[in-house]
């Protein structure tokens, strides 16, 4: 099943791309998520709005990515959340939480949709967590979830 992707999904492509997928997978995570639609004819339209779009929030080359992941690596990143005795949070830290955070501390501005968590943070400590800056770069920093 042919798809036109609107957000970047890790290992499929990127928002604009036209890809071949299983159906399943389309109907029931990619669309219903609204990181897909389905690819028609008149949706070439689409895919031209999408990547204009792209690139006013995308950074231009690698060397830029490079010296924004330079930037986020050297940070310290922390997180004031609310937490109960045992550690564990009330909800849990998502990506939008993460990427005002980074700005917050003085980093640059990332997209929330970059922030890549590897499992639900539901906890205190310190946590890695990764932003896709470029198709090519991926920065790794440490945020250290603390009690508010």
């Amino acid at each position: 099943m042919k798809i036109i992707l609107t957000h970047e999904v890790s290992g499929l492509g990127t928002a604009g791309d036209v890809v071949d997928v299983k159906p399943g997978f389309a109907r029931n995570y990619l669309v219903p998520r609204g990181f897909a639609i389905a690819w028609t004819k008149g949706g070439e339209k689409d895919v031209a709005q999408i990547r204009r779009a792209r690139k006013l929030h995308e950074i231009a080359t690698v060397e830029q990515a490079n010296q924004v992941k330079a930037q986020l690596e050297g940070l310290k990143v922390r997180l004031a959340v609310r937490a109960g005795e045992a550690g564990r949070l009330f909800g849990s830290v998502t990506q939008a939480d993460v990427a005002s955070a980074i700005e917050a501390s003085g980093g640059a501005k990332v997209d929330k949709r970059r922030v890549e968590l590897g499992s639900p943070i539901k906890t205190l400590g310190a946590h890695q967590v990764s932003v896709r800056l470029h198709a090519d770069v991926v920065a790794k920093l440490g945020v250290e979830v603390i009690a508010a």
